[in-house]
């Protein structure tokens, strides 16, 4: 029997020639799989068609927008993900999601390999094959560029070579990657940090120094799950999906930054995740008055955590698993309204509400109502400063040596 590889497909040259290639070098029927999270750009009725004229024996396309919110970018959002306190994770978590549907395509047809188009000096072929470890052990992998010193220079020949029909004459200078929760831009002359984004480069987001009216929007949470917008009940795709139109209009969600990979290496990328960055302020904020404050400060190092595993491709781990039932939890209480104002470039809080709040009008006012008893606070100040008022009595005792 024919062994068979499945392809993560994008439609691009790479992974187009990989087809005919991965077939040569194996003697492998090639299965090709294109999964949408919402990434836009062609037609993927288009690209499906385009691997079956590349020589894939199979192609499949899955419509995975619904299942990349609710599963993958609605966990971001409530674990305020922001890899290095910025990046919204945008590649990042759509890797396992593919990663899940490269192995169950494996299993329909049969397949004994999978392939992807990473290089080895990136993030992804680690989220790849750690996801592919995780959830099938018994797969092989096979990454053409990494694995056979695959250039592009290589692959526009070999395209020429096997009359594929794709367009090489058109190269763009950056590399890009985008779905529903951003977009992903380097390479080019971005790898000169020096060098200032230009216009250009976005393609999410309106220039935040255009001059417009602001807009105001209220997000209603149930539990953490952003349900409502401005009254509307929206579901986890359509929340990310209308606040992306919005709050891009406004030029939220533009970064640009050099980030830590995790093989070791600095890499400067400009990012546009306005959803994504609405949502995760708006949540922050509505966390900021319904978790208890030794919880609230547990959380974050636990949201930190959370989001340096996704990065590093340990989607499917047991720590995650754990860090997942912890945040579950701390959810329970995370419901209510935030108002924001989108303006600028930025995504500004101006109002919160909720039920579960922990605010208390009558302790926090220093007008007439305030029910806090101040006559308590002596007491508790001597008490909270005994440990540094000793420790600098034992330094001024031994000549402030400090020992």
């Amino acid at each position: 029997m024919t062994e068979r590889v499945v392809l993560a497909y994008s439609g691009g040259l790479d992974t187009s020639v990989a087809i005919p290639y991965l077939a040569e070098q194996t003697g492998a029927e090639v299965i090709a799989v294109a999964v949408d999270v919402g990434q836009g750009g062609e037609d993927l009725d288009a690209i499906r068609q385009r691997a079956l004229d590349c020589g894939a024996a199979e192609s499949e396309l899955v419509d995975a927008r619904d299942e990349f919110a609710a599963d993958y970018c609605l966990p971001a959002i409530r674990a305020n993900a922001l890899y290095m306190d910025r990046y919204p994770l945008v590649s990042a978590l759509s890797r396992p999601l593919i990663v899940k549907h490269l192995v169950a395509a494996a299993r329909k047809h049969g397949g004994t390999i999978v392939s992807h188009g990473c290089t080895g000096k990136g993030n992804d072929q680690v989220r790849f094959e750690v996801g592919l470890n995780a959830l099938a052990p018994d797969l092989k992998i096979i990454a053409p560029a990494r694995d056979y010193a695959w250039t592009r220079d290589k692959a526009i020949a070999f395209a020429e070579e096997k009359g594929l029909p794709i367009d090489v004459s058109a190269k763009s200078p950056y590399s890009i990657d985008q779905n529903l929760w951003g977009r992903a831009v380097e390479t080019g002359f971005l790898e000169d940090i020096w060098n200032a984004p230009i216009e250009d480069l976005y393609s999410y987001t309106a220039d935040p120094a255009q001059d417009r009216d602001a807009d105001e929007v209220v997000i209603t949470f149930d539990a953490g799950v952003p349900v409502a917008i401005d009254g509307e009940t929206v579901t986890p795709y359509q929340a990310i999906l209308e606040l992306n139109r919005r709050a891009g209009a406004q030029g939220v969600g533009r970064l640009d930054m050099v980030e830590d990979r995790l093989v070791g290496i600095k890499s400067r990328e400009v990012y546009e995740a306005p959803g994504a960055i609405a949502l995760i302020t708006a949540h922050q904020e509505l966390e900021a008055v319904t978790v208890e404050r030794d919880l609230a400060r547990f959380k974050r190092g636990v949201d930190q955590r959370w989001g340096e595993l996704v990065y590093d491709g340990l989607w499917f781990s047991p720590l995650k698993d754990s860090l997942d039932a912890f945040i579950d939890d701390a959810q329970q209480h995370v419901s209510g309204e935030v108002r924001m104002t989108l303006h600028g470039g930025r995504a500004t809080v101006t109002g919160r509400r909720s039920e579960a709040s922990l605010y208390d009008f009558g302790m926090a006012t220093y007008d007439t109502g305030d029910t806090f008893d101040q006559s308590l606070a002596k007491g508790f100040v001597q008490l909270w400063g005994l440990p540094s008022r000793m420790a600098a009595a034992r330094n001024a005792r031994l000549g402030g040596s400090g020992q």
